[in-house]
């Protein structure tokens, strides 16, 4: 294979790095004039033999078969298939164009290199040095001075060293970083009051309020931000100015550090500038999504989307031929999404791979005092608390418990979290994690009962059937299987779940759900590639195949209260449709369906734990059944002594 495809030769060759493609090897901001095969081979020669090298090579088996089973599938198109699904695009096309809506303005800013910004800017001393925030076992963002030897986030810090050996550690500190964030919020608010930011240094505003109110441009209302931003913090931010949000994220990467770029409300403009963009721009199409489209379809810019559209509607679903197409036309979101309340909140670390008890326990102790804090800081209360594990081998597990009172303390986390991690050990672990969702209603009432009350049950239950069409369902299933606490807390008090487990390598070392993250610039850690997905494979949304599954798996062969998205794309629960560059919302989204089942396995379990005489007491149908003969009374009007009982069986014997 050529080294562009990303898939490795089958023998390697001279140069087996070359087709060696992992995260460290995409190309951010200020990396344009990397010797990019020197990085390649550094990073191949120090990553090969180790359990993410393994894990990797686990990966690209799975996307070759991906790739093969589509091109096994567009091979047997017929001229006739490709007429039918030509015409099938083109009507597509039509739709999506009249919906192409050229009347908003939208900003995308972006600080530039925040993290390491912010510590340059409080230690002068630090200037102009390649700098890395972050450690030697994961790299949280880099300075552009770092760049330029090929450092960048999500980079373990000894590979970064051996890219970089003057490279400078500062460990992170996220209240300092999160101080900053807010300075800068406050200025984007003058903008736009509806303004929603992704993570700490990314947001998107609607200016077209300001534009039309004050009669000036979108290049000056850029401009004007990123000089209120720097005089209120002090630090510099890029910015792309659009008619839609998918555009905007793409122009404010251009001019990075400290730049701008616009593009006008203008369909011509529009269209030219995304006919030569790469598709691996875009958000939303990662490095497998790339891998299959040029090595399938042989597309590598946004203009080739439009021109094997056919393709695109045979092969792949309803939901991702939209997506490809709408890129192609350079159409994306303009309305604002709509504020939510918020569905989880976590807290993720990782660390030196170990196998010591006593301090995995100590790091759980720590994530539940964060959690804790941050929770209680919004005052929320949450029932579903789930562990997240990554192992040394770099496999992925997530198992999730049920508490019967909503919590939010430490101390009432680290009981079902230490439960929780005491049922997987003894095992070598890198990272740890704790998500709490399910929360309360209402925030401030610490007094209301849990427990519900028979006609609130059967209500309940009627409007999650009549909403959801299902039994709920987990966020990430696996085996399906449920386990409960057996020592000191009974079934009632805790249920503990199988959330599943995730052999693919999540690279992004922290969540992007809580705020105060080590988490890289911009990335969510659960899916470094942001694909929205794409085969027809039907896979789930972690992508855990077995060697043995079938490519030809359908959703229809999966269990029916099992959560996965369907082609990445589309939830096998309620058909809502959301794309992997939204991984928070994919990660709330998903945390509902777990919220939902576990309320209801509860109403089980109480139902399961009356004792049999009380279910004995409990009519199993509703058909009236007949009345049974009654005894006729003795003479005394009592019931018949034992002994007279046996007398007269004897009688008749």
């Amino acid at each position: 294979m050529s080294s562009t495809t990303g898939t490795p030769s089958d023998g390697g060759g001279d140069r087996p790095w070359q087709s060696y493609h992992t995260a460290y090897t995409n190309a951010k901001a200020g990396m344009e004039g990397v010797d990019k095969e020197k990085v390649q081979r550094v990073i191949y020669e120090m990553s090969k033999g180790s359990k993410y090298f393994e894990n990797e090579q686990k990966k690209e088996a799975i996307t070759k078969l991906k790739i093969e089973h589509l091109r096994a599938q567009c091979a047997k198109l017929t001229d006739n298939d490709i007429t039918h699904f030509q015409k099938v695009a083109e009507r597509k096309i039509l739709e999506l164009e009249a919906e192409r809506d050229l009347s908003k303005i939208w900003l995308h800013t972006d600080m530039d290199a925040f993290y390491a910004a912010v510590e340059t800017l409080e230690n002068p001393s630090l200037k102009g040095k390649p700098l890395a925030v972050g450690s030697m076992s994961m790299i949280a963002t880099a300075s552009y001075e770092a760049r330029k030897f090929g450092v960048r986030a999500a980079m373990p810090g000894f590979i970064g060293c051996k890219l970089c050996p003057n490279l400078v550690f500062v460990r992170p500190n996220f209240e300092r970083y999160t101080h900053y964030s807010e300075l800068a919020r406050k200025v984007f608010q003058r903008y736009d009051p509806n303004f929603f930011a992704t993570s700490l240094d990314e947001a998107y505003l609607d200016i077209t309020a300001v534009c039309i109110e004050r009669g000036i441009t979108g290049e000056e209302v850029a401009s004007e931000l990123r000089g209120a931003v720097h005089q209120e913090t002090g630090l510099t931010c890029s910015a792309g100015v659009a008619p839609n949000r998918m555009i905007a994220k793409v122009c404010s990467d251009i001019n990075k550090p400290n730049g701008q770029f616009i593009l006008p409300n203008d369909r011509d403009a529009v269209t030219t500038f995304v006919s030569t963009l790469p598709i691996r721009k875009i958000g939303g199409i990662g490095k497998v999504t790339e891998q299959m489209l040029h090595q399938v379809l042989g597309i590598s810019t946004c203009q080739e989307m439009l021109q094997k559209a056919a393709f695109l509607c045979a092969l792949f679903s309803e939901g991702s031929t939209d997506f490809f197409l709408s890129v192609g036309l350079g159409l994306g979101g303009t309305e604002t999404p709509e504020h939510r309340l918020r569905k989880s909140m976590s807290c993720e670390r990782t660390f030196s791979a170990t196998d010591n008890s006593s301090l995995l326990f100590e790091k759980l102790d720590n994530l539940a005092e964060n959690l804790a804090d941050d929770m209680q800081k919004k005052c929320l209360k949450g029932r579903t608390l789930t562990l997240k594990l990554k192992t040394a081998a770099f496999e992925v597990r997530t198992r999730a418990a049920t508490a019967q009172n909503y919590i939010s303390s430490k101390e009432e986390i680290l009981i079902y979290a230490k439960k929780l991690l005491k049922a997987e050990l003894p095992l070598s672990l890198r990272l740890m994690g704790l998500r709490m969702s399910h929360f309360h209603g209402e925030k401030d009432d610490s007094t209301t009962s849990t427990q519900k009350t028979l006609d609130r049950f059967f209500h309940s239950s009627e409007n999650n059937s009549n909403t959801n069409g299902t039994n709920g369902a987990s966020s990430v299933d696996a085996s399906g299987g449920n386990g409960y606490c057996n020592d000191a807390t009974t079934k009632d008090d805790c249920s503990i779940h199988d959330a599943g487990k995730d052999v693919s390598v999540d690279q992004h070392a922290f969540s992007s759900h809580n705020e105060k993250l080590s988490v890289p610039e911009g990335m969510s850690s659960i899916n470094h590639d942001n694909e929205p997905a794409l085969s027809n494979m039907k896979a789930t949304e972690t992508e855990k195949f077995d060697e043995s599954a079938s490519c030809k798996a359908s959703a229809s062969s999966s269990k029916p209260d099992e959560h996965f998205w369907i082609d990445g794309y589309i939830c096998s629960l309620c058909g809502f449709e959301l794309p992997q560059c939204f991984e928070e919302e994919r990660q709330e989204h998903s945390d509902f369906h777990l919220a939902e089942m576990l309320q209801k396995e509860d109403a089980v379990d109480s139902t399961a734990h009356l004792p049999k005489e009380r279910l004995a007491e409990r009519p199993c149908s509703t058909t009236p059944t007949p009345s049974k003969k009654k005894l006729k009374p003795s003479k005394e009007g009592k019931h018949i002594p034992i002994d007279s009982f046996f007398l007269k069986c004897n009688k008749k014997v």
